[in-house]
């Protein structure tokens, strides 16, 4: 063998060698974030789907001012299908989850370990990253059902979604205030497109959903089926609010379902949260990602939720502390003092 020869193969190893540790070294600067989001036909999903995008940057992506990636150098995020906000505030604390979305009563009362969580231990490592937009609870039946109220619901099949989610939680809250039982009701546990299918069925009577409007099953619902939405209000709807906080008197609008008149009903907050245990940078990252004007872009067209996701909002209703790093960006923009 020559010299040039053997010099050639030693040249050929070390950039093997060194093509390796670089490719190592990627490899540890990959960083993996989850974030929890409910049923595939609702809005969480899509909205986490929007926001994993924005936060994300992937090694080699294009700079941001480049058209690239304007997310977290490093970072692949990914939204992922779940039960609710039950589920995933529980996948939070137990460290399954990076973090996840959650409607703001459901998140509280685990935090402090009262209301529907009373008994439970306090989840007191939960963190807020943001508040992102208002969720309206739908009670949908077909428009010939004769159920009127939510007093109209007794003696009926009726889906209150599975126990692990938000929506199962606030439909017990409605009945209730509006002097029913569970026992009341023949309670079924559907989600999504199968409570859909067994109300154009007939093998339910109604269901209930907590989602920002206009969420997906409902739109495909209403166009091939004609439905109603039940009204929440009067004295019943008065009481929620007056004895918890987090609801507020608000309306579906006209339109946001096809052949659906403008709905009294009540509304909590969908937010965004994490553990104390995350890295306090890299939740400052994440949401300074979610806040830059290219994030802006993908939410406004990504869902029609996404242009109600803003800055201004991020804090409203906020009943579980700040992440310290989505604190520190607060801070930094002066929406915090």
């Amino acid at each position: 063998m020559t010299l040039s020869l053997r010099k050639l193969k030693g040249l050929v190893a070390g950039a093997a060698m060194v093509a390796g540790l670089a490719s190592i070294a990627s490899a540890q600067e990959l960083k993996f974030f989850t974030i929890g989001t409910g049923g595939t036909a609702y809005t969480y999903y899509p909205v986490g789907g929007v926001i994993a995008n924005a936060i994300s940057k992937p090694p080699g992506s294009r700079e941001c001012d480049a058209g690239g990636s304007c997310g977290v150098e490093g970072l692949i995020a990914s939204a992922v299908s779940s039960r609710g906000s039950v589920d995933n505030v529980n996948a939070i604390i137990s460290g399954l989850r990076n973090s996840g979305f959650a409607q703001s009563d459901v998140a509280y009362w685990a935090y402090t370990g009262t209301g529907t969580m009373e008994g439970k231990e306090p989840a007191e490592d939960l963190r807020t990253i943001a508040a992102l937009f208002e969720e309206h609870i739908h009670l949908v039946a077909l428009a010939d059902s004769g159920i009127n109220t939510v007093a109209d619901l007794k003696g009926k099949r009726v889906s209150l979604d599975e126990p692990g989610s938000g929506t199962y939680v606030d439909a017990n809250l409605i009945l209730e205030a509006n002097g029913l039982a569970l026992a009341d009701v023949t309670a079924e546990a559907l989600k999504g497109g199968a409570a859909s299918e067994a109300l154009r069925n007939g093998k339910i009577d109604a269901f209930f959903v907590v989602a920002g409007y206009p969420t997906g099953s409902l739109v495909e619902l209403a166009s091939a089926a004609d439905i109603k939405l039940v009204p929440i209000d009067g004295a019943g709807a008065e009481a929620l609010v007056e004895k918890y906080g987090f609801f507020a008197a608000s309306d579906i609008p006209e339109g946001a379902y096809e052949g659906v008149g403008t709905t009294s009903t009540v509304a909590v907050g969908a937010q965004w949260f994490t553990s104390a245990k995350e890295d306090d940078d890299l939740i400052y990252d994440i949401t300074k990602a979610l806040w830059n004007d290219n994030s802006r872009k993908l939410l406004d067209v990504g869902h029609a939720k996404g242009k109600t996701i803003t800055p201004d909002t991020a804090l409203n209703g906020v009943g579980v502390p700040l992440h310290a790093g989505a604190e520190r960006f607060y801070k930094e923009i002066g929406l915090l003092k």
